[in-house]
């Protein structure tokens, strides 16, 4: 099955979480996993949550991001994969001067 993630509709998430300014996502979802292609423009972020019920991992694309977990920070760069397994937790800011852009895989 081919989903053409760019050719679905993007909707504007502000303060997503409870972070800042916008996340923008074409997302497809199925009831189980969740697809994105994400953007965050500089100084947005996505709010620290955790992930109760589901695991996340991100790709990285373009951009360069800052994703916070209780351990510390990592830094998140074009090829990068960053994995929120069940029962952590994580935020993820764009601290940089262009757009970061990730493939976000949510599932249960």
């Amino acid at each position: 099955m081919i989903i053409d993630l760019k050719n679905l509709p993007s909707l504007e998430h502000h303060n997503f979480k409870e972070g800042k300014g916008v996340f923008i996502a074409h997302t497809y979802f199925d009831g189980k996993t969740k697809i994105m292609l994400g953007k965050l423009p500089p100084g947005s972020s996505i709010g620290y949550h955790t992930h109760t019920d589901d695991s996340e991992v991100i790709i990285c694309i373009s951009g360069v991001g800052n994703v916070v977990l209780k351990e510390g920070n990592e830094t998140l760069r074009p090829g990068n994969v960053h994995y929120c397994p069940k029962g952590e937790s994580h935020s993820l800011e764009n601290n940089g001067t262009e757009d970061l852009t990730v493939y976000a895989i949510v599932t249960r």
